[in-house]
């Protein structure tokens, strides 16, 4: 039996990883991958103590500090991923993993991150990978000389209008409300190119095309009248979806399934489960919140296990 088991493996996962390591708890990490969702980026320039790193190069980074600390403390299952967890009449937790592992332990870390988010529109699963895309960085090259769409109003969605500028002709910003979301340095930044356009308060309802994309039909909200964008590409950035339903049936979930946590120490509605970054109810999701968060959640999870009779 471990003292702890630690769920995902982005930057909450690997620092609770590494600091599980260094205080000497008995631990298994278990994820598909290391890294998280910022290994499909190009460029990360706030990873704090870092001025730019890429998002494989970041992974790289994570993956190097664990092993450095792991040790004979710190088992990694990493390609598998947990679809169970349970909690056992004696007050120990069981995870149950894809591939058919089973864990058990004292305490359970949940930082599971979160998937993006699916584009609901006509046509738009159709289309996944034949024009519609979930990753600039990956597929940017590809739509080189070409125009296309970014649904999206946040940072993510403006970060990647301008990275698509580096190959397109020209990006439209698709947006569903009449201001971005971003902060404001970045929409200004993106927004002063002159090769950006914008359609606001508007929700894309077909993607067209024949092998491969050709448009995307939006829908003004307010008029409901529907405008054609002659795009060849689709980039996808309306946010994410917390990856817990492995947990749903034994911690308290928020209305779009993240979990609830006090802020003061990551603890859950179940004593002897924490949880961290993206998969939380955190107000901010971003690399540093997450490992602090980890961190944080480490202190008090040592804590509870050396301090129980």
């Amino acid at each position: 039996m471990h003292d702890l088991i630690i769920i995902g493996g982005g930057p909450a996962g690997v620092a609770a990883g590494v600091y599980a390591a260094r205080k000497h708890l008995t631990a298994v990490l278990i994820a598909e991958e290391i890294g998280g969702q910022s290994t499909v980026s190009e460029g990360i320039e706030n990873w704090i103590g870092t001025v730019k790193i890429s998002g494989a190069d970041l992974a790289r980074s994570l993956k190097e500090h664990l092993e450095a600390y792991k040790a004979d403390k710190l088992e990694t299952v990493i390609g598998d991923r947990a679809v169970s967890l349970t909690r056992l009449d004696d007050g120990r937790f069981t995870v149950t993993t894809r591939d058919g592992k089973a864990f058990t332990s004292k305490a359970v870390l949940i930082a599971s991150g979160a998937a993006r988010k699916k584009l609901i529109a006509e046509g738009a699963d159709a289309f996944e990978n034949k024009g519609v895309t979930y990753c600039a960085s990956c597929d940017g090259p590809l739509f080189s000389g070409m125009d296309v769409a970014v649904v999206g109003g946040g940072n993510a969605g403006l970060e990647t209008a301008a990275q698509l500028l580096a190959y397109c002709n020209s990006v439209t910003l698709v947006h569903r409300h009449n201001d971005f979301k971003g902060d404001k340095i970045t929409v200004e930044k993106v927004l002063s190119y002159p090769n950006v356009k914008t359609v606001l308060n508007a929700e894309p309802v077909k993607v067209l095309g024949e092998q491969f994309v050709s448009g995307l039909v939006v829908r003004d909200r307010d008029s409901g009248i529907e405008t054609l964008l002659p795009v060849s590409g689709v980039f996808v950035e309306i946010g994410v979806v917390p990856n817990t339903d492995y947990a749903k049936e034994l911690v308290e979930l928020d209305a779009v399934g993240r979990v609830v946590t006090d802020p003061r120490t990551q603890r859950t509605n179940v004593e002897g489960v924490w949880a961290a970054g993206d998969c939380t109810d955190e107000l901010y999701h971003q690399n540093n919140i997450a490992a602090g968060d980890a961190v944080k959640a480490l202190e008090d999870i040592y804590v509870w296990i050396k301090t129980r009779a």
